[in-house]
């Protein structure tokens, strides 16, 4: 489990994260929502140790993970940003590759190899193995990421907007892969994500941020309310269910008003 305690985050004087507690449960898929500006991935990045809190700290199964060595917590937790670094050209299976660099540091074994192979087989991309990220579609470069940070088999995985700029189609093979990887895998996933039936129909638990602050924080059921989800986005909600439980969170009611 991860967990933050009453973290703090400024720039030059200006507040992002105030005061913010929070738990991950392990072996779940939580969701970190919230209007743009609310502070989801600067808490992300925080748990990921890409950002210095300006107070307070992160912990992973009760240790500060300041005590940890970096080396040792890159065998630990895994992380996406919402928009990788990428300049160079390589195949699909070197990208996945640089996810097992933090246990072999470039010499690649046969385990390394598995791993990749499994990674590439989990989200259906042996096909793709060959081709050059960089002539893939955004979706399937998404994907390629995806494993890349698969590969590298933490506990643990954070990912800052997965779903950023993807059609329905590779939107819903991502979560459905996330929800295998929690259920199946026993990884524990914390995600930034922005649309809210997503969250409320993949979620374990859910946190909710707003103004730099935790505005809710617990299971879909808790969370995933009209009355939250209003209070949350300034919208008015209508929440229905499918036939088989599928949650719709309907924001498009003529009747709603901006607030």
């Amino acid at each position: 489990m991860i967990t933050v305690h009453n973290l703090h985050k400024a720039y030059g004087g200006r507040a992002v994260l105030s005061d913010v507690n929070a738990a991950f449960p392990a072996r779940c898929v939580s969701s970190l929502i919230g209007p743009n500006g609310a502070g989801k991935s600067t808490l992300l990045m925080t748990m990921a140790r890409l950002l210095a809190p300006t107070q307070g700290e992160v912990r992973i199964d009760g240790r500060p993970v300041s005590d940890i060595r970096i080396a040792d917590y890159a065998r630990r937790v895994a992380t996406l940003r919402q928009t990788p670094d990428f300049n160079l050209r390589l195949t699909v299976r070197e990208l996945v590759a640089f996810g097992r660099f933090p246990h072999s540091r470039g010499a690649l074994t046969a385990a390394d190899q598995r791993a990749i192979d499994e990674a590439l087989d989990f989200l259906s991309l042996q096909p793709l193995r060959h081709a050059h990220v960089d002539e893939l579609s955004g979706g399937q470069r998404q994907m390629a990421f995806l494993a890349m940070t698969i590969a590298q088999q933490t506990d643990t995985l954070l990912l800052d907007e997965p779903l950023n700029n993807l059609d329905m189609r590779h939107a819903v093979q991502i979560m459905r892969a996330l929800r295998r990887l929690c259920d199946e895998h026993g990884r524990t996933v914390v995600l930034v994500v922005h649309d809210i039936n997503f969250a409320a129909n993949y979620s374990d638990h859910i946190v909710a941020m707003k103004g730099g602050a935790v505005h809710a924080a617990g299971s879909v059921d808790e969370v995933v309310t009209e009355a939250g989800l209003q209070a949350l986005y300034g919208l008015d909600f209508q929440i229905t269910r499918g036939e088989h439980g599928a949650r719709l969170c309907n924001y498009f009611k003529p009747s709603g008003e901006l607030t």
